[in-house]
Order: structure tokens, then sequence, then C-alpha cells
């Protein structure tokens, strides 16, 4: 019998905690924890009463009564700084000259907030870059100082990418990918019940919403419109994370929109798909009609790179009209060699097609960002430098995006051979933060000129 095995099947009481971040560096780019919450919709058709505690929550009234806590005021469309307190570095980041911090709230906070929940009979903690899993870490301590009988579940981003590592987390089980089939098959394990309701991995529409009002602030939610990627770009790791490429009903997205916005009043929507205007007629098209048909007052952020491929004048007309106001592309380089070695997504005329496609549906040059990657393995300076250099002759801005290497991806063995540091055994060293892969060619000071490249025109 599991030692976490009961008799009693009255459903249970889940608490679902997204962890703070350790980093040298981290800003709330309309983040949320949209897989905890779509976990917990499930576990609530389930019958389970669940509660969250949100670590990287920026409006925490208790953060005011914290003495080393530095606190930032917030945009009002939903991302800003985190709040933040310096801690010491893990042993293997002593000898980088920076400072290291804790983003959200206090580890006393988090007591309380644990204290204030009821008691739980199972507890979920989420994981985002594999590079903070020292913040995760000490979530779980914790917990296990606080209810030693209570099991704990480890998901998310870092568990999918370094089982092996997260089995030192002190977590009982540890879940890769997605979560939402597992989670109550685990639970059946564990207390013998039968889930009531599992959505169909091949159909997102049967997942119900997330559980957005569990969320403390409520000033922008996320929208999930498709999970995975058809592309394979040799950098990414969608399809590590995703078991196969999937798009929601696009009338079926709007509906969630309104819903959002007549319940509760959100203006705000963040896109963080990988592949949003992938199969444009069947998805993105008919999404962006829908969205004017309702004329919903809303503003919608596109912070993790639109395929430039996909933009044409009606596609960009549509976005204009729609209220799409941030809108960034993925284009990593002008290289033709590193387009072709990176996995050939995109090419230089279609960057230049598309961006004078958004400036004629009326966006402006500052308004078209664009991702270039720097510090690829083997990458020298200059090769960036023309690409920030073209970008801007094209009428559209800059802006760096530093490579992580990500284990499992067709870079990964490039960038261990090639890193000064030891990223196989050390999952610190993926941070980006870092220049994992910097060479001679490619050193930190050049890169940081080349930060200051982007901003003069």
């Amino acid at each position: 019998m599991n030692k976490f095995n009961i008799q009693n099947l009255m459903k249970k009481n889940i608490v679902l905690i997204n962890p703070w971040i350790y980093d040298f560096a981290a800003y709330d780019l309309w983040m949320k924890p949209i897989g905890l919450l779509y976990i917990a919709s499930v576990l609530r058709r389930n019958g389970h009463h669940v509660q969250l505690i949100d670590c990287l929550n920026a409006f925490h009234p208790l953060l005011k009564m914290e003495n080393n806590i530095k606190l930032f005021k917030r945009n009002n469309s939903g991302h800003g700084k985190l709040p933040k307190e310096k801690i010491p570095k893990p042993e293997p980041l002593r000898r980088i000259n920076r400072n290291y911090n804790r983003y959200g709230i206090t580890p006393n906070i988090l007591i309380e907030e644990l204290k204030s929940c009821n008691r739980p009979d199972l507890i979920l903690v989420t994981s985002m870059m594999t590079y903070w899993y020292p913040g995760v870490f000490d979530v779980i301590n914790i917990i296990k100082q606080m209810y030693q009988d209570i099991p704990i579940i480890l998901g998310g981003i870092y568990v999918s990418l370094c089982p092996e590592h997260a089995l030192s987390s002190g977590a009982d089980f540890t879940v890769s990918g997605e979560g939402e089939n597992i989670i109550p098959a685990i639970i059946k394990d564990l207390f013998g019940i039968e889930p009531l309701f599992t959505p169909d991995p091949d159909n997102l529409d049967s997942l119900p919403y997330p559980a957005f009002d569990l969320l403390p602030v409520k000033e922008q939610f996320p929208v999930l419109t498709s999970r995975g990627c058809p592309y394979r770009c040799t950098y990414c790791a969608s399809n590590l994370l995703n078991r196969n490429f999937r798009q929601r009903d696009p009338v079926k997205v709007v509906e969630e929109i309104d819903f959002w916005h007549r319940h509760y009043g959100v203006k705000h929507f963040s896109f963080y798909d990988d592949a949003l205007l992938v199969n444009t007629e069947e998805l993105a098209v008919p999404m962006l009609e829908e969205i004017i048909k309702r004329k919903l007052p809303c503003q919608y952020h596109c912070p993790n790179g639109l395929h430039l491929r996909e933009i044409t004048g009606k596609v960009s007309r549509l976005m204009y009209r729609a209220g799409f106001k941030t809108v960034r592309f993925g284009f990593e380089s002008s290289n033709m060699t590193t387009q072709i070695n990176t996995g050939g997504k995109v090419n230089n005329e279609q960057l230049e097609t598309a961006v004078g496609h958004m400036v004629e549906a009326g966006y402006k040059s500052e308004d078209i960002g664009i991702y270039l990657l720097c510090g690829l393995p083997g990458q020298e300076a200059p090769e960036v430098l023309e690409s920030i250099r073209y970008v801007q002759s094209c009428g559209a801005r800059p802006i760096i995006a530093e490579y992580s290497p990500i284990p499992g991806t067709d870079l990964w063995e490039s960038a261990v051979n090639t890193s000064q540091f030891d990223i196989k055994g050390e999952p610190l060293f993926h941070n980006n933060s870092l220049l994992p892969c910097q060479n001679e060619k490619l050193t930190f000071d050049m890169y940081q000129k080349l930060k200051l490249a982007t901003r003069i025109h």
C-alpha cells in the first residue's frame, strides 16, 4: 500500500503553488501559471477543493511590511518589475559578479499563506525555467517542514526537461509533460478516488477554462489557442514539452476572452502560444474577425514571438483592428546559414514583407519587435550586429534574446561541447543571463555593446 494511501474517499483539499524566481534578473512579461490553473480547473471538475498560493504575487499586502524587499510600480497593462530581495548566490554561481535575488513574496509570507489554507491533503508545485530550480527546492523544503505527511507533486517545464535532476527536489512525485490527465491518475493511486472527469488530450476545447478566479489580482489573463508547434527549431523545446501540435476552435477562444472580460472586467490578454499564427485561415483569421465583431474593448499582447512567414496584409489589418498592441516576432538572425541551421522557419525576404504589411496596417516601427538570438554555439558578434542593423533597416525594432541551452533540443550537444560552463551537470548554467555559450568572438562585454546597438538607429 502506498504510504499516502488512506481509506477516506472524500474529495480532497489540494493546494497549488507557483514558486518564486531566483535569478540575477527577472521581469513579469504577462506571466501567469496557466498550466497549473488548467490543472486546478480539472481538479475542481472532479469535485476537489483547490487553493492557490502565487509566490510571484507582486501585490501581496504583506510585502509592504517586509524591510528588505524592493517594490516597483507596475504597468497598468499587466506587466512590470517583480518585488525582489537580494539573497546569497548558489555555490556554482558564487564567482559571478552580480546580485542574485528572490523575486516575489518572502518565505515568511509563504508560510503565512500555507497556514491560512485549509489543511491540504495534497500539494502541487509547478516549475518554469530549468535554472530557477533553487526557488522550487526552497518552496518544497518549507512545505516539508510544515507538513511532513502531505504528499507533494512537482511538475512543469523544469521537471519535463531535467527529470533526473528533479528527483532531488524533495517532492514525492514528479510529473513530466501535460499534467491534466496525469494528476487525476496519481490522485486515484494515492487516495483510491476514481476521476469523474478527464479531458480529451487531443481536444484542447475539452479543457475547462483555467481557474483564473484563484489569482489574487486579475490585471491580465493569458489565453491558450494551441499547444505545440509544427516547426522544429533547433534551439526550441516546444516539441519536448507538448505531445503534438493542436489548435482550438477560434470562436471558442473568443468566447473565453469574452467570458473573462464580462465576469471579471479583464481588458488585457496575452498569448503565449508557440504557433499562434500557424494555419491562419483556420484559427487566427476567424479569431481576429470574431474579436472585431464582438467589439471587445480589450488589448492583446504577444510576447512569445509570432511567425513572420504567416503575416499578410489581411492578417496585419485584422490584428491592428482587433487591438493587438504588443507584437513580437521570432527572426533569430539575418545570416542565411544560421537561419537554415536553426530550422529554416523564416528568411530575410519574409521579414521585409511582414514588416511592410504591419506598417501599412498602422503599426509604428517601434511597435514591431523582432527577436534576434545572441550567444548561439559558435556565433560571433559581427553576425548579431549585422542582424540588428538589418532589422533596423527594414523599419522594425530589434530585441536581443539571449540563447539558453535546453536539454534535449537539437543544439544541446553543440552547446555542451561549446560552453565554458558545466551545462550538462548543472541546470543553473542554462541561465541566459550568463551567455552560457559565449566565446572569444562573442564575449559578455561584446554582448553588452550589442544591446546598446539595438537602441541606436
